[in-house]
C-alpha cells in the first residue's frame, strides 16, 4: 500500500467525523467512537493485540457452552463459504475469536491480518470492524472494505451477527471475513444471510442445551415464522425463552425469566391446544417406555405419582 492511501483514508475518516455525519451514519458514529473514545489513529499500523495462550485458554473455558453449541454449525458454514477465500470466527463477549474455520492455504494470509484465535478485535482496539462494532451496536452488520476504521484493515471485508444465549443475554459474535478483493455485494448478501441463519442455530442448540428436561415450543413470529422459542416445564409453566421469542411475546431480554403458565403467556384456545397435544404425547411416550407403570413413568418424566395421574386423567389415557 503506497504513502497516499493511509493519508487519503484517514483524510476521509476525519472529515467525516467532523462533518457531524455521526448523528445520521452509524458507520461515521463509530468511526467517532474509535477516534475520540478510543483515541486511535487511522493510520494506525501496529497489529492487532494479541491474548497469550493462557488468557485465551481462559476466554474458551468461560463460554465453554457456546463453543459446544457453535462447533457443528461453524463447520457447516465454513463448508458452506470456505471455497471461496472466506474464514469462520466465534469471538467472545470481549470481541476475541475463541475459535475459527479457515483453509489452509488462506491461514498465513488472515493470520498476517489478525483473523485469529485470540486476537482482540473490540472497537477499543481495532476500531470500527465487524467483530467490535457487532459487540457495540448488537445487530447483523457488514463493515467492508473501507468502512473500517484503520486504514489496514481496509482490504478486509467482514460480516458479523450477534448470538444470545439461552436467559437473551449477549453471549458473542459469529463473523466471516474475507480478504479476496473480488468480493461482490451479491456475494456479500449470501453469506449476510448464511451467517444469520446459522448463528440462529447456535442459539437454538444453546437453549436446548440449558433446558434439556423440558418441552420446547415453537412460538409464530408476526410473519408467519417461527418466533422464536419457549420452554415448558412438567407442570405447563414457561420457564424459558429466545431472544426472539421475548421480543414476540413482549418479554424483556438479558435476565432470567419468571416462571409463569404457558396457556396465559401464549394465549388462547390455539395455545392450549397445541400445549395439550404435545404433553398427551409425551405421557403417552413415558408409559409405553415404561411398560403401563404410572410409578416408573412418572420416575422418567421427573413428577410424582399423584401429578401423572392427574395429568392421565385430564387427557383421558388410561395405564395399562
Amino acid at each position: 500500500m503506497n504513502g497516499q492511501a493511509p493519508r487519503h483514508h484517514a483524510a476521509r475518516v476525519e472529515a467525516a467525523i467532523t462533518s457531524g455525519q455521526a448523528a445520521r451514519s452509524s458507520l461515521v458514529a463509530s468511526w467517532r467512537r474509535s477516534s475520540r473514545l478510543h483515541r486511535l489513529d487511522p493510520a494506525g499500523r501496529g497489529s492487532p493485540t494479541r491474548l497469550s495462550e493462557a488468557e485465551l485458554r481462559h476466554a474458551r473455558e468461560r463460554i465453554a457452552p457456546l463453543l459446544a453449541a457453535a462447533r457443528g454449525v461453524m463447520d457447516r458454514l465454513y463448508q458452506a463459504v470456505g471455497a471461496s477465500g472466506c474464514c469462520v470466527l466465534l469471538a467472545d463477549g470481549e470481541g476475541v475469536p475463541v475459535d475459527r474455520r479457515g483453509t489452509p492455504a488462506d491461514d498465513a494470509t488472515f493470520q498476517s491480518w489478525g483473523l485469529w484465535t485470540g486476537a482482540l478485535w473490540s472497537e477499543e482496539h481495532e476500531g470500527t470492524n465487524g467483530i467490535g462494532t457487532c459487540l457495540v451496536e448488537q445487530r447483523p452488520l457488514t463493515i467492508d472494505r473501507d468502512q473500517h476504521f484503520f486504514t489496514r484493515n481496509t482490504l478486509l471485508s467482514c460480516t458479523a451477527v450477534p448470538i444470545y444465549d439461552h436467559e437473551a443475554a449477549f453471549a458473542g459474535v459469529l463473523d466471516v471475513s474475507s480478504c479476496r478483493a473480488d468480493r461482490t455485494d451479491a456475494f456479500s448478501n449470501l453469506i449476510a444471510l448464511a451467517a444469520g441463519e446459522a448463528a440462529k442455530r447456535i442459539e437454538a442448540d444453546l437453549f436446548r442445551r440449558a433446558f434439556a428436561h423440558a418441552r420446547i415450543v415453537l412460538t409464530q413470529g408476526a410473519d408467519g415464522q417461527c418466533g422464536g422459542l419457549v420452554a415448558v416445564d412438567a407442570d405447563d409453566l414457561v420457564i424459558g425463552a429466545t431472544r426472539s421469542a421475548r421480543a414476540g411475546l413482549g418479554i424483556a431480554p438479558g435476565r432470567a425469566l419468571r416462571p409463569m403458565p404457558a396457556a396465559d403467556l401464549l394465549g388462547g384456545d390455539t395455545a392450549r391446544d397445541h400445549l395439550a397435544g404435545g404433553q398427551r404425547a409425551v405421557l403417552q411416550r413415558a408409559l409405553l417406555r415404561a411398560g403401563g407403570n404410572v410409578s416408573a413413568a412418572a420416575k422418567a418424566l421427573g413428577v410424582s405419582r399423584a401429578t401423572l395421574h392427574r395429568k392421565l386423567k385430564r387427557f383421558e389415557l388410561n395405564a395399562h
